[in-house]
Formats: C-alpha cells, sequence, structure tokens
C-alpha cells in the first residue's frame, strides 16, 4: 500500500502593505495574492475619498455656470458675452493649471496633494461669497475670481493620475470611471443644489443679507459658494488623514516629461477633448445657451440634468470598455454624439421659428450621456496603449519586460492627468464658441456644426489608430 502524500503546504498569506505614517513603501497591485489580501482595501478607502474631494472640486468649477445667470437679475449690469466669459474663464484657468497638476502626484504624493489642493478651493468660495453681496463690485474682481474658480478644474489631473497608481489595470477603468464620474456629479451638484440654497438665509446672518430681484422677491446669491466652505474644509481633513501616498508612485518632472514625445500623448488627448472637453463645455455654457435660445424658459430648472446623466454614465463608459474595449465603445460614442448634436441644431429656432425647448433638452440629455460614457472609455484605451507600446519595445527579455511595466505605469499615470488638462479647455472653448456665434451671428448654430465637424474627425482617429482590425495598437 502506497503512503499518503503529505498535504501541500497552504500559499504563505500575502504581506500587508509596508508603510510608514501615511507613505506606503511597497504596493503591486498586480499582485493577485496581495491585491485580495490588503492592496483592494487600502485603493478603496483612497477612491472613496478621492471622490468626495473631487466632487467638491466640480462644484466649486462650475459655479459660475449658476451664478452668472443669476448676476443681471441682482443689479449687476453685464452683457451676455460678458456672461459668457465669466462661465468661460474657470475653463481656460483650471485647463493650464491641470498642466501643472498632471505632474505633481508622482513628485508631491497623492494624499498631501489632494489635501492641500482641496483646501485651496476655499478662496473662490469665500471670495465669490463676499463679491456677490456687493453690486458696486467690478467686473474685473469677478474675472479674477473666475480664474480662481479654476483651482477647482485642475485638481482634477491630479486626483485621476493618484488613482490610476492603485489599482492593476483589469481594474483601472472601473476605478477612474467611478473616480471621474461620481467626482463629475459635482457639475450637476451646483446646479441643482444653487437654485435651492439661494433661496434661503439658509446660512444665518453671519453670510451676509438678501438682495431683491426685480419683482420683490429675496435671494441669498452668496450661498451658492458659501455652501460649500465646510464641505471643502471636512474634505481636507479627511483626505490629509485618511489617504495614502505611495513610494513606488515617485517620479520626477523630467521622468515623466518623456510622455511629450510620444505620439499616442497627444492622439489619445485630442478624443478625451473631443468627449470631455464637450462634457465641461456644455456644462459650463447649456444655462447661457438656453438663455439666449428660449427665453421664456428658466435654465436653472434644466440645466443640472444633463451633466447629472453625463457623470453617471462614466462608470458605464469604464465597465464596458473594460469589457468590449475601449476603442469600440469610443467609436460608438462619437457617431452618437454626432448625431446628437445634429438633433440640437434641429431643435434650435431658425428663420422666426420658436424652436422646441423639448427636442433640445433631449438632444443635449443624449449628448450628456454619449461624452459620460466615452469619456470613461477613453480612459480605459491609456494603460492599454502604454502598456502595448512598452511591451512591444521590451521584446521577450524578461528583464525589459519587467523595466517597461514600470515606464507603462510611470507615464500612463502622467498621461491620465495631462489629457485632463487639454481636454478642460472646452470648458472655455465651448461657451465662448457659443457667444462667439451669438454675437456675430445672432443664433448657436455655427458653433454646433464646428463640434460636428470636430466629432467627425475624432471618429476618423479612433478608427485608424485603435479600431480597425490592423490598427497600430488595438485598445
Amino acid at each position: 500500500m502506497s503512503p499518503v502524500p503529505a498535504p501541500a503546504p497552504l500559499p504563505a498569506p500575502a504581506a500587508p502593505p509596508r508603510r510608514r505614517a501615511h507613505l506606503i513603501t511597497q504596493w503591486d497591485p498586480e499582485d493577485r495574492a496581495f491585491w485580495s489580501a490588503a492592496g483592494r482595501r487600502v485603493a478603496r478607502r483612497n477612491l472613496w475619498l478621492s471622490i468626495f474631494a473631487l466632487f467638491l472640486a466640480f462644484a466649486v468649477w462650475m459655479v459660475w455656470s449658476v451664478v452668472a445667470v443669476k448676476l443681471p437679475a441682482i443689479g449687476f449690469r453685464f452683457t451676455t458675452n460678458q456672461l459668457f466669459w465669466l462661465a468661460a474663464l474657470p475653463g481656460l484657468s483650471g485647463a493650464t493649471l491641470r498642466i501643472f497638476y498632471a505632474f505633481a502626484v508622482p513628485v508631491f504624493g497623492g494624499r498631501r496633494f489632494t489635501a492641500l489642493s482641496t483646501a485651496s478651493l476655499l478662496l473662490p468660495a469665500i471670495g465669490i461669497g463676499v463679491a456677490v453681496q456687493d453690486p458696486d463690485t467690478s467686473y474685473a474682481t469677478f474675472l479674477v475670481l473666475a480664474l480662481l474658480t479654476g483651482l477647482g478644474g485642475a485638481n482634477f489631473a491630479s486626483s485621476m493620475s493618484n488613482i490610476s497608481f492603485f489599482f492593476p489595470r483589469a481594474e483601472k477603468g472601473t476605478a477612474l470611471g467611478l473616480n471621474a464620474g461620481l467626482g463629475n456629479l459635482g457639475v450637476s451638484g451646483v446646479q441643482l443644489a444653487v437654485p435651492l440654497v439661494v433661496a434661503a438665509a439658509l446660512l444665518g446672518p453671519l453670510a451676509g443679507g438678501p438682495q431683491l430681484l426685480p419683482g420683490g422677491k429675496q435671494v441669498w446669491l452668496q450661498n451658492a459658494a458659501f455652501v460649500w466652505v465646510p464641505l471643502i474644509v471636512v474634505a481636507s481633513l479627511l483626505a490629509w488623514f485618511g489617504m495614502d501616498d505611495l513610494a513606488t508612485a515617485k517620479a520626477s518632472f523630467r521622468e515623466q516629461s518623456v510622455i511629450f514625445r510620444r505620439k499616442h500623448n497627444w492622439l489619445v488627448s485630442l478624443l478625451y477633448l473631443g468627449t470631455f472637453g464637450s462634457f465641461i463645455g456644455y456644462s459650463a455654457g447649456l444655462a447661457l445657451l438656453t438663455q439666449a435660445s428660449f427665453p421664456a424658459v428658466d435654465p436653472t430648472r434644466y440645466a443640472f440634468v444633463g451633466p447629472l446623466v453625463g457623470g453617471l454614465a462614466r462608470p458605464v463608459g469604464g465597465w464596458l470598455a473594460d469589457r468590449l474595449g475601449g476603442a469600440r465603445v469610443t467609436l460608438v460614442t462619437f457617431l452618437v454624439m454626432g448625431l446628437a448634436a445634429m438633433g440640437v441644431l434641429a431643435a434650435l429656432p431658425r428663420g422666426g421659428g420658436a424652436g422646441s425647448f423639448g427636442g433640445f433638452l433631449a438632444a443635449f440629455v443624449v449628448l450628456f450621456t454619449a461624452t459620460g460614457i466615452g469619456n470613461g472609455s477613453v480612459y480605459r484605451m491609456i494603460p492599454v496603449i502604454f502598456s502595448t507600446f512598452h511591451q512591444r519595445r521590451a521584446g521577450s527579455d524578461p528583464a525589459a519586460l519587467a523595466q517597461a511595466q514600470k515606464d507603462a505605469l510611470r507615464e500612463g499615470g502622467a498621461v491620465v492627468g495631462f489629457v485632463s488638462a487639454i481636454a478642460a479647455y472646452g470648458a472655455f472653448f465651448v461657451p465662448r464658441t457659443f457667444g462667439m456665434s451669438v454675437e456675430l451671428t445672432g443664433a448657436p448654430h455655427g458653433a454646433v456644426l464646428a463640434f460636428v465637424a470636430y466629432y467627425a474627425g475624432c471618429i476618423a482617429l479612433v478608427w485608424w489608430y485603435y479600431a480597425r482590425p490592423r490598427a497600430e495598437i488595438p485598445a
């Protein structure tokens, strides 16, 4: 009778992340044992705290999309074009600051930079709350405050770069989709909350007295900014004490700047400008566009709908891209965006006709939904593109492959932040394009046609480089 074989020894449990204070010195999410035993829990904690901070950043960034509409009613004599400038300038400063924020996390650490960049939102939140209470506040002061709200837009680049380091490649699409999608809800949050909080003395006498509307109704427009102040303080403290820095994500700006020589960094930037640039640009300008095109409609009652569905659709885009492929989902997204933009064009007033506000709103809801899905799918393409690129360069040498994985992770994190910077310029160019079209032609039709042409170019780009059968990098 043969001896019974000894049972195989159980695998050693994965070691927890090594940490020193809030600095994790060993992190390998691609190790399944490590990820199941400890990595997933740590990554998810950082993700949810990041989402809360990013939600507030988007709320502050987009506060002018609602406040600008209300300024004429409380005594500020600004033209429609000046109001479009106030809605557009946060996009310009936010996009420009994102270029620097994109490289900040590997230099300063994700926990530290998230806490400090969130706390910086107190500057525009308090400034706007004070300025709107004095009808003698100069337009130049409002322009400066509009530029300062760009600090909220800049936070997206560092937030997405930070979260990309925590998750394995197989879950990046979903994780980045949740971070961005739920963070993006700050846009609809501000557009939904502001009409409610300005209607009452919600924050008491310390926040200041009311302003009078032409019909005698009282409003507290300062609440649109002040309401975010206590939440910003809480989010900053939670980030400082609850998040982590990853030593494995450390890199100098010089090490990250190699992405400027990568062709696919610029190609993906063009795609993301089409998706996120449209999402944030329409969010910034839709209320003013509605006011200019359908004067009988109160735009603040509907402005939150589009950003809400766009934000909720983003995690779906990441999830779909994880399963179907980012390039396929992105290609369909741009087709739908082009058709929806044509629907907007058909619903606008034309030739003396009143147009169809119902059709206009429905087309924008479809457009926002498509931008949200596209945001998630484009971001899912990034780690696939750079991982494939570096693996091909490494060949079959094990040492070269190990270095390729590190290079792909470092460059992918930098690209995630940088493309968000390029795309954020949509928050400036979309409202300005609408404003210029209205100023030059009396209608926004020319602007919408320009956006349709851009979507057609994105369809050609994603098909040629990433989606066709013999694409350069199937993504």
